[in-house]
C-alpha cells in the first residue's frame, strides 16, 4: 500500500514542502531514500522503539520510503513523526484519508514523546501558502506556529495522540494565538533604561543621533567609562518594531532554534553581543548545513562588538559586505541561501593597549606608535562603514554620586521616532532605503546638501583637522540626521559642526 504524508524542509529562512512516500510490499528489506542525512537515517530505530512503547508495531514487510523532492538534502530528526505516521498508515493502522490535510513534523523520543524542533514559523507560513488544513507538531512549538493565521495548529505530546486524532478516536485542542495582542502586549517593555546612566551627555547624544539615522557607532574610551552599559541600552531608544519586522526576526530565530518554549513572537529588537573569540562562520552564518550567524540574529536590532580590536581580523573583514548590502549570501556547491542582516553596529574599544590614552585620571604608558598600531587592527574599509566615532572619558565621582536620574529612554525614543518618520516620508520612493545611513551619493546631493555656511565650515574642518576623504560622506549623512532631530529642512552650519565632532578617529594627530 502506498501512502503519502507531508513534512517540510527549511532552506534559509523559508520552507519547502517535503512529500514522504511510504510503500509497503512483500519482502523484508527497509529502504530510506531521498537524500536523507544521518539523523534522518537513524529515525528507524527511534520510530521502532516509540511504537513499541505505545502498543504499536512496525510493519514486518518490505518498506520503501522516499522523501521528495529527492535532490534536496533532508536534515535533522524532525522527520521522525511524519515517517512513523506514514508507515502506520501504509500498514492500515492509521486512517490515510486525513493525513494529506496536514503538515506533520516532530522528533520522537524512544518512549514516543515528542521533542521540540527548529524552524516552525517558516513551516507554518508554508502550510498556509500551500492551503493545508493544519499542522501537527510538538506541543512546545505550538505557540510559535499559531501566530500564523488561517491554519489550524495542533500541539501534541505523544505519538499516540496523533494516531487517535487521525483515526477520529480523540480530539486535539487547537492552539490559538492572537497575533496582534501578542505583538503589542510587551512591545515597550525593557529591563534597562538610559536614566540609569549618570553623566556622559555627549555620548548619549551621539547614540541618539546614531539611533535616529540608523548609523553605526564606535565608542572609544578607557575601562569603566560606561561603554558597555550604554550599548546595552541602545534598543530601548530605537523605534518599536513593525509587525512585519517582528515576523521576519522571529523566522530567523526560529530557524536558528533560539526561540524559548513558551515564546510565540519576538516583539523587542534583538541585541546580540558575541565574544571576541567568535569564528567567521559563527558571526556571518554558514557551516556544512548553513545556519544564521550573529549578524542575522541581530537583524532589525543591534549587534554589539565589545573590545573590537581583539576580534580576529578575518572575522571583522567578513562583515564589510553585510554592512553595505544588509544581507548575507552563503553559497555551497549544490545550493545557496540568503539571510537578512540589516542591523545597527555598536562597537566599543579601548584607545590603546593599556587602555588609558587620553584618560584625564590615569597615565598612559603607550607610545604614539603603539596607540596607532592598536587602532590599525581595525581596517580602514571597516572603519569607513562606521559613521560615528565618539571618545568617552570616565564620569567623575561627583557626577556618579548625584541622586537625580538621567533622561529616560522613552523621552529619547520619542525624538528618535519623530526623526525616523521624517526619513520614512523622505525615502518613500526609494525601495530598500529607510534611514539616512542608507543614502547613496545621489540622495545626499538631493536631500543633504549643506547651506553655504555649512559647506565652508566643512571645507575648513577637512583641511585643519586633517580629516580623511572617507569622512566627508559620513559627516553629511550624520548632519542630515541631526537636522531631522531638530525638524530642520536644510542642513545648516551647526549641524555640520556637531557631525564633525563625531569623527575623532579620522584625525591624523589622534594617537599623539
Amino acid at each position: 500500500m502506498l501512502v503519502k504524508t507531508f513534512g517540510a524542509a527549511v532552506q534559509g529562512i523559508n520552507a519547502i514542502v517535503v512529500t514522504i512516500e511510504v510503500n509497503i510490499s512483500n519482502g523484508v528489506k527497509f529502504f530510506l531514500v531521498g537524500l536523507p542525512d544521518d539523523a534522518v537515517k537513524e529515525s528507524h530505530e527511534r520510530i521502532a522503539s516509540a511504537l513499541d512503547h505505545n502498543g504499536l508495531r512496525l510493519p514486518h514487510k518490505q518498506t520503501i520510503i522516499n522523501m521528495a523532492p529527492a535532490d534536496i538534502k533532508k536534515e535533522g530528526s524532525a522527520y521522525d513523526l511524519p515517517i512513523a505516521i506514514g508507515m502506520l498508515a501504509a500498514n492500515g493502522v492509521v486512517n490515510a484519508d486525513e493525513i494529506g490535510k496536514y503538515i506533520i513534523m516532530g522528533e520522537l523520543s524512544l518512549d514516543g514523546t515528542l521533542r521540540p524542533i527548529k524552524g516552525v514559523l517558516p513551516i507554518a507560513i508554508k502550510a498556509r501558502e500551500e492551503k493545508f488544513k493544519g499542522i501537527i507538531l510538538p506541543k512546545e512549538n505550538s505557540r510559535e506556529a499559531a501566530i500564523v493565521n488561517d491554519v489550524e495548529v495542533y500541539g501534541v505530546e505523544n505519538i499516540k495522540e496523533v494516531v487517535g486524532f487521525l483515526n477520529g478516536e480523540t480530539t486535539l485542542e487547537q492552539t490559538v494565538v492572537n497575533t496582534r495582542e501578542e505583538f503589542f502586549g510587551s512591545l515597550n517593555h525593557f529591563d534597562m533604561d538610559f536614566s540609569d546612566v549618570k553623566g556622559q551627555e555627549n555620548v548619549k547624544r551621539a547614540i541618539e543621533v546614531a539611533a535616529a539615522g540608523g548609523h553605526n557607532i564606535i565608542m572609544v574610551g578607557p575601562p569603566g567609562a560606561g561603554k558597555s552599559m550604554m550599548a546595552k541600552r541602545v534598543p530601548t531608544i530605537l523605534p518599536p518594531m513593525t509587525l512585519n519586522e517582528a515576523l521576519e526576526t522571529t523566522k530567523i530565530h526560529s530557524v536558528a532554534g533560539s526561540m524559548k518554549g513558551d515564546a510565540s513572537l519576538l516583539n523587542v529588537r534583538p541585541f546580540r553581543s558575541p565574544h571576541h573569540t567568535i569564528s567567521d562562520v559563527a558571526l556571518v552564518g554558514g557551516g556544512s548545513y548553513p545556519q544564521p550567524g550573529e549578524i542575522s540574529l541581530a537583524h532589525n536590532g543591534v549587534l554589539f562588538l565589545d573590545e573590537l580590536p581583539e576580534f580576529k581580523r578575518t572575522v571583522l573583514e567578513v562583515m564589510r559586505q553585510p554592512l553595505e548590502d544588509r544581507k548575507i549570501s552563503i553559497s555551497r556547491s549544490k545550493f545557496s541561501v540568503e539571510y537578512p542582516a540589516s542591523f545597527m553596529l555598536v562597537a566599543a574599544m579601548n584607545p590603546c593597549p593599556c587602555g588609558y590614552h587620553n584618560d584625564p585620571y590615569h597615565e598612559c604608558v603607550c607610545s604614539p606608535s603603539q596607540v596607532q598600531r592598536y587602532l590599525s587592527r581595525i581596517s580602514g574599509p571597516l572603519l569607513d562603514r562606521i559613521d560615528i566615532q565618539i571618545e568617552i572619558v570616565p564620569v567623575p565621582f561627583a557626577k556618579l554620586a548625584e541622586q537625580q536620574p538621567g533622561e529616560p529612554s522613552e523621552v529619547i525614543r520619542q525624538r528618535v521616532i519623530k526623526a525616523r518618520e521624517i526619513q520614512t516620508l523622505r525615502f518613500k520612493d526609494y525601495a530598500g532605503v529607510h534611514c539616512n545611513a542608507q543614502m547613496t551619493s545621489r540622495m545626499m546631493h538631493e536631500f543633504a546638501e549643506p547651506d553655504e555656511a555649512g559647506f565652508k565650515l566643512l571645507k575648513t574642518a577637512m583641511t585643519r583637522l586633517s580629516l580623511s576623504a572617507r569622512a566627508y560622506d559620513r559627516i553629511i549623512k550624520v548632519s542630515r540626521t541631526i537636522a531631522d532631530l531638530e525638524g530642520a529642512e536644510k542642513v545648516e552650519a551647526h549641524h555640520i559642526a556637531e557631525a564633525i565632532t563625531y569623527r575623532n578617529l579620522d584625525r591624523d594627530n589622534w594617537a599623539e
